[in-house]
């Protein structure tokens, strides 16, 4: 399932039978402002999502307690579980809205696509961008299939970084794999304010044609980069798993990762 949120601060959410998440709105711009993915961590079976915002409506933090799973990845201003930015000098560029318009454009048990559209920004003082990103859920994985198109001037191209928050400042990260459009990493919950937390999370993202993953030199993201051209298609995966619920060590996590190029 995938819909916009209105009862929640505009949120948008996506879920299979083993995944969920969701990409922020307008309500949320300025707390935060960020294109970053917030990852659900939740046990395999049925559909979460609904039943956690019907929970929210009455405690806020119904959903940072575990019901079978919960919402313990923090996001704050990054690309959080998997978004991409624009790489500028050096320097992620983020759009300077939350997404603000939506296209549901096909919904049913076996596939869910749809495109949220972030407005034109400037990744530069010459550059001036926008994005339509499309994603596609299917049942039965852990990842997500991602089409970002990036509508530029100002630039004949642009890199393009898919990535992971680090989560540095919380020293969450126990194991990471880099390798040629590939990062994947096995944490401890990044946001254990609400309740300790167990389990462990994987998180990942998977860009064909992409180089050797990196790390960015303030330590925040693990990327994977390429250029494009404007309107030219930028295609990834981003995937995540919760050890409760499996796969349960990071060795199984990275195979799993890299069956996905």
């Amino acid at each position: 399932m995938a819909r916009y949120v209105p009862e929640r601060a505009d949120d948008f959410v996506f879920e299979n039978n083993l995944v969920a998440g969701r990409f922020y709105g307008k309500a949320l711009e300025g707390n935060p402002t960020s294109p970053g993915i917030d990852i659900w961590v939740k046990l395999p079976g049925s559909l979460v999502a609904d039943q956690w915002y019907k929970g929210a409506m009455e405690d806020p933090d119904y959903y940072h307690h575990d019901h079978g799973g919960k919402d313990c990845y923090k996001v704050a201003v990054s690309l959080g579980g998997g978004a991409s930015a624009p790489l500028v000098d050096g320097k992620l560029c983020y759009p300077a809205t939350n997404y603000r318009s939506f296209d549901m454009l096909e919904e049913g048990s076996e596939k869910v696509v749809f495109v949220l559209h972030y407005p034109a920004w400037q990744a530069s003082d010459s550059i001036s961008v926008s994005l339509d990103k499309k994603v596609t859920v299917l049942p039965d994985t852990h990842f997500c299939e991602v089409e970002d198109t990036y509508t530029f001037t100002g630039a004949e191209s642009l890199t393009i970084a898919a990535g992971v928050n680090r989560h540095p400042a919380q020293e969450t990260l126990s194991e990471e794999c880099l390798a040629p459009g590939i990062y994947a990493l096995w944490e401890h919950a990044s946001d254990q304010s609400i309740e300790p937390e167990d389990g462990m999370l994987g998180v990942a993202v998977v860009v064909p044609g992409a180089g050797e993953a990196v790390v960015t030199p303030d330590g925040i993201h693990g990327i994977c980069t390429r250029e494009i051209r404007s309107g030219e298609p930028f295609l990834y995966k981003f995937g995540s798993c919760w050890s409760k619920g499996g796969p349960e060590s990071a060795e199984a996590w990275f195979n799993m990762v890299r069956e996905q190029l």
